[in-house]
């Protein structure tokens, strides 16, 4: 394709991995908050990295998540194509609601509208778990697929090719608190067990399940009973301060139920509600108030869309 000096700038959602029960199979993207990313195509092949904020990530390509996903998807372009990004993150690294999922899924997704649309949804999350990879060691698909499909998404299989499967979920609030300390996603992966009872294995199958077929019948009865994780949580909420009064908390105020975004250390709830959200808004407050811990907290909604093009070139 001729070289092009046209710029497109996406927004790249923040999203709730593993959404409890779901370890590596689940996942869904929040109205907020957004990273905001600007592409254009540069005649001199390879990718540019530009940081338009604090966070000092590397801007060398292959240790970058978004330059890793870039890269591959370059790849698989035949034309000699060079590609700059320019990144304002406002999805704090190491904040467990998809910060590097976030930089890759929307480096693809802005590269593929320059690219006139030429790669499918799929093909985009195969080239972003390249990214992912770079930040966490392992090519997992919770925090991408939701980042481009949008809404809450099922990844039934990440090989041979990623199997994503949209799920139609009921109106959701959710309500996100990310207490100022760092939980890296590699480090949380290192504490997991490597064997689990069958007992446990069929209780978490259970729930998966029930979890999905709660979404689907926008049954929130279900869903609600459906979020609960025998395995992982256990491990990882011993990482995470406050975590058992924010969910006993969260579930007294109304909240259908929560727990660890991703590897934490954010935690989120779930409502059918706004009024309820923000009575989860406040458990979480006071609980990290009282902890003397710094704190942010969103209160937002899925967001069906994933990444957004917010021009057109």
């Amino acid at each position: 394709m001729p070289f092009s000096p046209e710029t497109v700038t996406v927004l790249a959602p923040a999203t709730v991995a593993n959404v409890v029960c779901g370890f590596d199979v689940l996942g869904f993207a929040l109205a907020a908050p957004n990273d905001e990313m600007r592409l254009r195509l540069t005649e001199q092949p390879g990718v540019v990295i530009i940081n338009d904020d604090d966070f000092d990530l590397p801007t060398e390509p292959t240790r970058n998540v978004a330059g890793a996903a870039l890269l591959a998807m370059l790849r698989a372009v035949p034309e000699p194509l060079g590609v700059e990004v320019r990144i304002r993150k406002a999805i704090r690294p190491g904040s467990g609601i998809g910060s590097s999922a976030a930089s890759a899924a929307g480096a693809v997704v802005g590269l593929n509208r320059l690219l006139h649309e030429r790669f499918s949804k799929a093909e985009l999350v195969e080239f972003a778990m390249c990214g992912e990879e770079v930040a966490s060691g392992v090519r997992h698909a919770d925090n991408i697929a939701p980042g481009i499909y949008g809404g809450v998404t099922l990844i039934r299989s990440t090989t041979p090719t990623p199997d994503v499967v949209p799920l139609d979920a009921p109106p959701l609030f959710v309500t996100v608190v990310h207490p100022q300390i760092e939980v890296k996603t590699s480090d949380a992966r290192q504490i997991l067990k490597r064997q689990v009872s069958l007992q446990d294995a069929i209780r978490q199958w259970g729930n998966v399940g029930g979890l999905v077929a709660g979404l689907l019948k926008h049954d929130y009865a279900l869903i609600g009973r459906s979020l609960e994780d025998v395995i992982v949580e256990p491990v990882r909420s011993i990482l995470i301060p406050g975590f058992r009064e924010v969910k006993e908390g969260s579930r007294a105020a109304g909240a259908l139920g929560g727990g660890i975004s991703g590897s934490g250390p954010s935690l989120f709830m779930l409502s059918q509600d706004e009024a309820t959200a923000q009575a989860v808004e406040a458990v979480m407050r006071e609980t990290y108030q009282r902890l003397g811990l710094e704190h942010h907290i969103y209160l937002t909604s899925i967001n069906p869309h994933g990444c957004q093009i917010v021009n057109n070139p």
